[in-house]
């Protein structure tokens, strides 16, 4: 087993851990970044949006509130279960379907089968440049034409930038969370051959923590 390898079952394991010492984890409200992409994707017309790393659903459910069918994914089965419960207690279970997915392997979806995609924080989890790579071109994959596709991760301005322990590829594990930094450099990678509509500067949480909000979309 590769380094990057054991680091990614290690982080699997600890999210596993967290969501279920702690349910709920990042309360009810919806992210600011996800009322963001809800707008973006109900003006391009968007039906049918998957989320990935959706946790325990707080913007699943809220997407699903605002008339979006989503289809939402995670590795953390703790994580789901509580994303299930809380759609059945609001009457969403008809319009979210969840399934467990590691992103290091191809997405579990046929081409062209959705109208958008969000990932909040997703990317910049414990993947190597390469399988972030990878992720988006299966996300290229799975949109239709005209597809947007809104994520959000932390940059290498972000105050745990270079603090803890160093994995390499930019990626430091801080507080038994291994996260991998974005430069633009990797952002601009990533949209070629997307049209890339927006990188937003924000800040999250009582670091704060230090984010960009990017939106790109397919060529029709």
């Amino acid at each position: 087993m590769t380094a990057g390898e054991q680091l990614g079952r290690a982080q699997r394991a600890q999210w596993q851990s967290t969501y279920e010492a702690h349910p709920g984890m990042y309360g009810q409200e919806p992210s600011a970044p996800a009322r963001h992409a809800a707008s973006f994707f109900r003006a391009a017309g968007a039906g049918v949006v998957l989320e990935m790393g959706a946790g325990h659903g707080r913007d699943a459910l809220y997407l699903a509130r605002e008339g979006f069918t989503v289809q939402a994914t995670d590795f953390s089965a703790a994580g789901l279960g509580q994303l299930q419960d809380r759609a059945r207690e609001q009457g969403l279970a008809g319009q979210i379907t969840t399934r467990l997915h590691d992103v290091r392997d191809p997405l579990p979806l046929p081409d062209s089968c959705v109208d958008a995609v969000f990932a909040h924080m997703l990317l910049c989890m414990a993947l190597s440049t390469s399988e972030i790579h990878a992720l988006v071109a299966e996300v290229g994959r799975v949109l239709r034409p005209a597809g947007v596709f809104v994520y959000t991760v932390r940059h290498v301005g972000d105050a745990h930038y270079g603090a803890g322990a160093g994995h390499g590829d930019h990626i430091y594990e801080h507080g038994g969370f291994a996260v991998h930094f974005f430069d633009r450099v990797l952002v601009d990678d990533l949209a070629d051959g997307w049209v890339l509509d927006e990188v937003h500067s924000f800040e999250e949480g009582e670091l704060p923590r230090r984010l960009w909000r990017v939106t790109q979309t397919l060529p029709r």
